[in-house]
């Protein structure tokens, strides 16, 4: 049985940023900045609101007889009674024999072309464990997107127009990072443990690392061009993340109504349709709050039953990733048209350069934790180099224009003399084609 780590991490972050966010929201207000107060107290404790909402859905502790629970999650704690429970459960696992064993099987993933079933017991304490892991990497994601996202760009907007850094609200930008970054690292490995639920997956110390480095850089980025063109036009900000939030928001729902799928009705037994239109409204709240910030990793798709793409589209993320870029690149450019006095003694052509240059990092680690850090990269129909070359073909060829009419006459000419031999080198083709198919079979 693995040890709860993920659990004391997101416990330790969800409290830091949360006491952090209490003391700095009482600062703001003993020095008489009423609006900055209210704002940091509503970042603080609307996801703190959700989170616990999270858990207590995930428990189902509404249709369990546990008034004491339910108290301790109305009163902010439902995080630290999860995290003791799950502990409990971790160090007493050994120690009493449970009553129900199952067995699951899962495959391996393949190596050198071979996968082999493996057969697991799973006890009722484990379970248990796995309920908590997956409540906890949730919550997580909550509290990143919907709560320590805004309060980042928030708090580095007051520094941009103060014109200073307090040591109080470095180390809560600081902590605010780290929660981000972690959210959407538990987020990647959730699309990774859905779309492969039926292999045993283990992600390797330097998968992590590619998806902490290409997170951090490409969500340091965006919050930083969201800050900076605030600052310069700040009633523009104001569309631009409404276009950014809404275009995503609604996406999955226009998918959703083009596939003329039936309303899914197997989220939860005791919801009504009114319940679960709720539900679905907050899931997709998340999806729009997730991808305003960075890649969501998880596409929500709800003509689905698990209501997650269990497909890798590579061309969706080039195309996220490509009108990111020129999204950030244009905000960069008006702040640089803009830029007003606060800027006098930065170095702006250098920043500019240096916030396309770090979204490029983010890049980069993307596609080495993709090509060669990924656990499932064997289950990859394709690589995504190939996908990425595919695509700048296409975009390429969409582009291309003839350069005369007189060429596509010859080309013509051409077509009609040489039918003929077309038929004849396809056969050759599709005969050449049959051996690696011989070759495969006699070698299974």
């Amino acid at each position: 049985m693995k040890f709860p780590g993920s659990v004391l991490v997101s416990l330790v972050l969800f409290l830091s940023e949360t006491t952090a966010a209490l003391c700095l929201s009482a600062a703001y207000r003993a020095a008489g900045d009423p609006m900055w107060h209210w704002l940091t107290l509503l970042c603080a404790l609307l996801p703190c609101v959700l989170v616990q909402l999270s858990l207590v859905f995930i428990h189902r502790d509404v249709t369990r007889d546990r008034p004491l629970v339910l108290l301790l999650h109305l009163l902010q704690l439902g995080p630290l009674v999860r995290c003791v429970e799950a502990f409990y459960i971790y160090y007493h696992a050994g120690r009493i024999e449970d009553p129900y064993v199952s067995i699951t099987k899962k495959w391996q993933v393949p190596k050198d072309g071979y996968s082999e079933e493996i057969e697991k017991e799973v006890g009722q304490a484990e379970r248990k464990l796995r309920t908590h892991r997956s409540a906890f990497s949730r919550a997580s994601v909550i509290q990143a997107f919907l709560g320590s996202a805004p309060q980042l760009t928030l708090q580095l907007y007051i520094c941009v127009m103060r014109q200073e850094i307090t040591a109080a609200r470095s180390i809560f930008m600081l902590l605010s990072l780290l929660s981000i970054v972690y959210g959407a690292l538990r987020c990647n490995i959730l699309a990774i443990k859905i779309k492969y639920d039926d292999y045993d997956i283990s992600v390797k110390p330097a998968a992590y690392l590619c998806i902490f480095l290409w997170r951090s850089f490409e969500i340091a980025t965006r919050v930083i061009v969201l800050v900076l063109f605030s600052s310069v036009l700040r009633i523009w900000i104001f569309p631009v993340a409404m276009a950014n939030f809404f275009g995503f928001y609604f996406f999955p729902w226009i998918l959703f109504w083009r596939s003329k799928s039936p309303f899914p009705e197997n989220i939860e037994k005791e919801f009504s349709r009114v319940g679960t239109t709720i539900v679905l409204c907050l899931l997709t709240f998340l999806y729009a709050g997730i991808n305003m910030f960075c890649w969501s990793a998880v596409q929500v798709e709800l003509s689905d039953p698990d209501l997650i793409s269990k497909s890798q589209n590579w061309y969706q993320m080039t195309m996220f990733y490509t009108l990111r870029f020129m999204e950030n690149a244009f905000l960069l450019l008006m702040w640089y048209l803009y830029k007003t006095d606060i800027y006098m003694y930065v170095c702006t052509p250098l920043l500019f350069l240096r916030m396309l240059l770090s979204y490029c990092m983010a890049i980069f680690f993307m596609l080495v934790f993709y090509q060669f850090c990924h656990p499932c990269k064997k289950l990859f129909s394709s690589s995504i180099t190939e996908a990425l070359l595919s695509c700048f073909k296409f975009l390429f060829f969409m582009r291309k224009t003839p350069k005369s009419a007189v060429l596509r006459d010859e080309a013509a000419v051409k077509t009609a003399e040489n039918t003929d031999e077309a038929g004849s080198s396809s056969k050759t083709i599709d005969s050449q084609k049959g051996y690696p198919h011989q070759s495969a079979s006699s070698n299974a």
